[in-house]
């Protein structure tokens, strides 16, 4: 039999499999369709420090093998989520990672201290990657010194290990991943979503009010596979791979970069079922590739082309 747990910092994953932040909400609506509890762990739709509306509509838009959207962090804030969502959650037998946003540091460590006070949170995930915001998100993730700082902070304001989801809207990922791991990272999140844009051809105009959007699905994925790969090589901690997923077999070659564990995102809107599904048909991939278990696949691709 397959053996698909994953011990990661904080975590012990039945499975690699999870939502990606900001594609479940906090995962009330998916299920009615079937048992949370079969997911390797939940993250959280990102929490800031009190409610955000996000951006003016339109905010999604659909490209070709993907999608964009400016959703611009909106959330009820990180008292009501939780008072109401992590108690939902805390329902199922799975870790939860709760996604941190914020505009200043101030405002990071205080989403962080608030989530360290429930004991239904295992871990965080730092998102300074967020591409749709005017303040805060991808303005720490750009730098690297300002994206240690605010690990380094975090990390102060609460005892839950922390995860640094990265941008792919930079020159160098490595470098960005370098400075996370040296401030106390314990693990990785890569990556979110590129910036891009649509044009209207009748009225002329972008098509999304934020005018550009972070652009994700399956167009991305070989950016992604990429990028996990270059910074698994740099970096000793663990990483959740994430971007383009749609089949068991691209699950197994984000392990092959190099991440420990995966999470879904886009795909989730195309089909709510994706991801116990995924979690089904592993096995069946990891025995025909010739592994036996999914520890066995993490990084071997780097391995293979040496």
């Amino acid at each position: 039999m397959t053996n698909l747990a994953v011990d990661l910092p904080g975590l012990r994953l039945k499975n690699p499999i999870m939502p990606a932040s900001g594609c479940f909400g906090f995962g009330r609506e998916y299920s009615d369709f079937y048992d949370l509890g079969k997911l390797g762990a939940v993250i959280m739709k990102a929490a800031t420090g009190s409610e955000r509306f996000g951006n003016n509509t339109p905010r999604v838009a659909e490209t070709a093998s993907g999608m964009l959207n400016a959703i611009g962090l909106q959330n009820p804030g990180v008292d009501k989520i939780i008072e109401s969502e992590v108690d939902f959650l805390s329902n199922y037998d799975m870790p939860i990672i709760a996604n941190v946003a914020g505009s200043t540091i101030g405002e990071y460590e205080k989403v962080a201290a608030a989530f360290n006070q429930t004991k239904h949170v295992h871990a965080l995930e730092l998102n300074i990657s967020c591409p749709n915001v005017k303040e805060g998100g991808i303005q720490f993730g750009t730098d690297p010194n300002m994206a240690a700082n605010v690990t380094k902070m975090v990390k102060q304001a609460s005892n839950l290990p922390v995860y640094v989801k990265l941008s792919p809207n930079v020159s160098d990922i490595v470098a960005m991943a370098k400075a996370v791991e040296a401030a106390g990272a314990d693990g990785l999140s890569m990556i979110n979503t590129l910036s891009g844009m649509k044009i209207d051809p009748s009225s002329k105009r972008p098509l999304l009010a934020n005018k550009t959007g972070g652009l994700s699905g399956p167009a991305i994925k070989p950016i992604a596979i990429r990028m996990v790969y270059e910074v698994k090589q740099q970096v000793s901690i663990p990483i959740i791979g994430m971007g383009g997923v749609t089949n068991a077999e691209d699950v197994l070659e984000f392990l092959l970069a190099g991440a420990s564990a995966v999470a879904v995102g886009t795909a989730n809107f195309q089909n709510p079922f994706i991801c116990p599904e995924l979690i089904d048909e592993l096995p069946k991939i990891l025995t025909k590739y010739g592994f036996l278990s999914v520890q066995d696949a993490i990084g071997k691709g780097a391995i293979l082309y040496e």
